[in-house]
């Protein structure tokens, strides 16, 4: 793909997440010095079009009339991350949601994973799990106690959205029905600001 048409499809990408906020449910954005300097700190360059959107349009957004779900500024935890709940972790480790996130580390997984169905074994997945709520992705959002939007940022799902649950962690679209993983948050935040998706029963039920 050739660097003009890179550009193209990134401002159309910018153009599509700008359209699904209002103006008025934007935070400030961080600045192209602000995310170089938070790049710099945690050593990663983040994915396009998130990057960008962060830089230029609006670092995260609030909940509003015409948006359902806020969008949290770049390294930002929702209040539920640090208050686990023991009935949301198999783990006998307990998760520490105030332990710093190594986003150089790549995230574990390339597929879906149910672990609430698999046999659980603790000395195997605990690690497992362990890395796939702390390494290699930013928080995007979440729902309820157990339910997390993340990006990630390092790892061969690098661009991608994931959806980290209750016992089940899934990848917002399959890799094989979109090639472009720039397209993945772009159709992911419109369906997070509309409240509509695969998820929306599940987590507002």
């Amino acid at each position: 793909m050739t660097g003009s048409s890179e550009q193209h499809l990134l401002r159309s990408a910018i153009s599509a997440l700008s359209d699904a906020v209002p103006g008025d449910l934007r935070r400030s954005p961080l600045g192209w010095a602000g995310v170089r300097e938070w790049e710099a700190a945690h050593g990663i360059e983040l994915p396009e079009p998130y990057r960008t959107f962060v830089a230029e349009v609006s670092n995260g957004s609030l909940e509003g009339a015409s948006v359902a779900h806020a969008l949290l500024p770049l390294g930002g935890l929702p209040e539920n991350w640090q208050s686990w709940k023991a009935d949301c972790w198999l783990s006998p480790e307990p998760f520490d949601g105030t332990a710093v996130r190594k986003f150089t580390e790549p995230f574990p997984l390339e597929e879906e994973w149910q672990w609430e169905y698999d046999y659980y074994d603790h000395d195997e997945h605990s690690p497992l799990l362990h890395g796939i709520y702390q390494n290699g992705s930013v928080l995007l959002g979440g729902n309820h106690d157990c339910e997390f939007w993340v990006l990630v940022v390092t790892g061969p799902q690098r661009g991608r959205v994931w959806w980290l649950g209750d016992g089940c962690v899934a990848p917002y679209m399959d890799a094989g029905e979109e090639s472009e993983p720039e397209t993945d948050f772009v159709a992911w935040f419109q369906d997070w600001q509309a409240d509509r998706g695969w998820w929306a029963e599940h987590l507002d039920g």
